[in-house]
């Protein structure tokens, strides 16, 4: 039985602009899976989670992954701070920083955040089709 599970990974230190090219890379993914209709939750997601890697990671160094599933893509970002980002749940009413997760909440159908193999974190989420 054949393993392979179509997906697509990048190293790099993100910059400013880095979530506008990774959204093309995924659009292009996801038109070729056959998940045009997800383009958007799964372009908003990557979008947030890139921009928490600017904004929070001294170093900015993260690796991207998309993979495809069965009925949906999953998204993992992993860096190496291991600080896990407050929930949804857990933010303040008046915090200035947060509202990325909260609004990726909206728009995927699941996420998480968790520690990652050598240290830091990774946060997923996927997004399915109905």
């Amino acid at each position: 039985m054949n393993s392979y599970i179509p997906q697509w990974r990048l190293s790099l230190t993100a910059g400013e602009h880095s979530a506008r090219h990774i959204r093309r890379i995924v659009r292009s993914l996801l038109d070729e899976w056959g998940l045009s209709p997800l383009c958007d939750a799964v372009e908003l997601g990557v979008t947030e989670l890139v921009a928490n890697v600017v904004r929070h990671v001294p170093d900015r160094r993260c690796v991207v992954l998309v993979l495809r599933l069965e009925t949906g893509v999953r998204v993992e970002v992993a860096d190496g701070v291991p600080e896990l980002p407050l929930s949804p749940a857990e933010l303040d009413a008046e915090a200035e920083h947060g509202r990325g997760l909260v609004l990726l909440d909206a728009v995927v159908d699941k996420w998480g955040v968790g520690p990652r193999s050598g240290g830091g974190k990774r946060v997923w989420f996927e997004c399915v089709e109905s």
